[in-house]
């Protein structure tokens, strides 16, 4: 067992910071995150769920309480580049498409990394497709052949189907992990990724 697997969507904040420090984690326990692209708005409408922005914004200790658990989390990883969006929210449906077509074309590391830190570092309007053409021809992406994918049935289908398999799993927002069957939320809880990573192997080992 050497494999973790990351439920993403380009819109939570919180799955960036997991992606920031993520890198560490693989290094120090000998893991490897296997990226998951799913739709944070299909996942919602499944579930019933609501953005925290939404579902706290009559509840101001709330609201204060991530905001001061987000300031724990970057101080604790050194994080400093970290902005918020002011386009917020964002409609994530091209960028995740376009990740599932990234993974199609062998580009979906450097899409990845590209689209986070332009939605959380070096904020972008990035559901104007003005905006997501120019940023990928920036980076040297062949734009017209990855968005031309990006549409594509296959690629839809395939979204549509990471995003029904991860809710049927337990999935309800993201991030989310799964170490075997387990499932953990939120990027405060990857210290128990770890360890439940870990244990697995004492586990496997032991027998």
């Amino acid at each position: 067992m050497s494999e973790i697997a990351f439920h993403f969507d380009f819109g939570s904040p919180n799955a960036y910071l997991a992606h920031r420090v993520i890198p560490a984690i693989e290094q120090r326990i000998g893991a490897r995150f296997r990226y998951v692209p799913i739709l944070l708005g299909g996942v919602f409408k499944a579930t019933n769920n609501r953005s925290p922005a939404e579902a706290f914004g009559d509840i101001p200790n709330k609201r204060a309480f991530m905001e001061l658990e987000t300031q724990r989390f970057l101080a604790r990883h050194g994080i400093t580049d970290f902005r918020r969006n002011p386009f917020f929210p964002v409609n994530t449906l091209t960028l995740m498409r376009g990740a599932v077509a990234a993974q199609h074309e062998g580009e979906f590391a450097r899409y990845v990394d590209i689209v986070f830190h332009h939605m959380w570092s070096a904020p972008k309007k990035l559901d104007a497709p003005d905006v997501i053409r120019a940023l990928l021809e920036e980076h040297g992406f062949d734009a017209q052949r990855l968005l031309d994918r990006a549409q594509s049935p296959e690629v839809k289908q395939e979204l549509a189907r990471n995003t029904e398999a991860s809710v049927a799993r337990g999935t309800f927002g993201s991030p989310t992990f799964f170490v075997g069957e387990e499932m953990f939320f939120g990027k405060d809880q990857l210290r128990d990724v770890e360890e439940a990573f870990l244990g697995r192997g004492v586990r496997a080992g032991a027998g």
